[in-house]
């Protein structure tokens, strides 16, 4: 059985990156705060590694907030001008400044709170950071590092229940690229029900999350169609993509109208009323993000002529994280790291993250 981490006596202190309100990138403090102590139900996590997100971004951002229009892009910049509080800049209204972010977490279990099995110490982790607080009946939810802290930090305190065991060969910063964008990728996919029967399409292919659609909906057998950026195309054709589309063409006379199933994307913008001219009739489109832009036009009689459904998916389902453990163990996804950062250059992470230039996922390693 591993050691125990001691938070008794002395108080201990860890590194950590504090978000200390809506802004740029001077709200992110790289400073010395308290180790937490788990409570009841809780595990105490040493941190392994931890993603970068758009979602860490744009909560910084206030990017939620219905006075925010723009593009992620945009809006960093014109915060790293202006930096402007948002009151309802969350995702559950307003964020609890200050306060330590990242929604994605590799780790290791150091403690155990009080009454708490044993068992679990020293086991490497994935932190299910969608948390369904009334129960998977309903879709009331919060989030690690949106309404409590997170894992940008050399410790994390998580509820038990949401941490899972994952006995895999990958090295730790392979697994923290898995939590939140393939959690997202497939409850977008078991939202949307998609089979091998489907032709998937896929806007913003590259990214974190729809990187992680195109595995997982081969995996299940689907036919997918991807859209990415012309420098990043054959690497979306190597995730398994059967055709792929740059994304400056007109999805409409690449496919022609009424040609796929499902839609997944989390791009919106300027080309979201082409993407529902391509659906079938009867087609799913599935959406949890908008970093194109948040504010689109809809023809609402591609919508009800073709009895199509626009699924939002924030809330995670039951299925969807013990799903993603399965396929960890079984080798049937992997992990595309595009590069890591110590923790105290999150700022210089974050900045070319922006920049889009990259396939994969960005990860942050904690000091020992």
């Amino acid at each position: 059985m591993a050691d125990r981490f001691d938070t008794t006596g002395t108080e201990h202190t860890m590194k950590a990156v504090v978000t200390k309100g809506n802004g740029g990138y001077d709200m992110l403090d790289y400073r010395d705060v308290p180790v937490p102590v788990p409570g009841p139900g809780e595990f105490l996590l040493r941190v392994l590694a931890a993603g970068v997100n758009n979602t860490e971004i744009n909560t910084r951002l206030g990017w939620y907030s219905s006075s925010v229009t723009a593009d992620t892009e945009k809006a960093a910049a014109e915060q790293e001008e202006e930096a402007s509080p948002k009151q309802d800049g969350g995702w559950n209204a307003e964020t609890p400044f200050p306060f330590i972010q990242g929604t994605d977490c590799c780790g290791s279990v150091a403690d155990i709170g009080p009454d708490g099995d044993d068992k679990m110490l020293g086991a490497r982790v994935l932190v299910r950071a969608s948390i369904r607080t009334h129960g998977f009946g309903s879709l009331e939810n919060i989030w690690m590092a949106s309404d409590f802290d997170g894992a940008f930090a050399q410790f994390v305190k998580v509820p038990a229940s949401e941490v899972f065991a994952v006995d895999c060969d990958w090295r730790d910063d392979e697994l923290a690229t898995i939590p939140c964008a393939y959690g997202t990728a497939e409850n977008m996919i078991h939202r949307a029900a998609v089979t091998d029967r489907d032709h998937v399409l896929v806007a913003g292919a590259s990214g974190g999350v729809g990187s992680a659609v195109v595995q997982l909906a081969k995996r299940r057998g689907a036919t997918v169609t991807a859209i990415a950026g012309q420098s990043k195309m054959d690497a979306v054709r190597a995730l398994g993509a059967d055709r792929v589309i740059e994304r400056n063409d007109n999805v409409i006379e690449a496919l022609g109208e009424k040609s796929v199933d499902v839609v997944i994307d989390n791009v919106a913008g300027a080309n979201f009323g082409s993407l529902l001219k391509v659906m079938k009739r009867g087609g799913r489109y599935a959406s949890s993000g908008a970093i194109g832009g948040p504010m689109v036009e809809m023809d609402m009689r591609d919508f009800y002529l073709k009895d199509l459904s626009l699924i939002g998916c924030t809330a995670w389902d039951e299925p969807v994280f013990p799903n993603l453990i399965g396929y960890i163990e079984r080798g049937e996804i992997r992990p595309l790291v595009a590069k890591t950062y110590p923790l105290d250059q999150i700022a210089e992470a974050q900045r070319e993250f922006l920049e889009k230039r990259h396939v994969g996922n960005f990860v942050l390693i904690p000091p020992n």
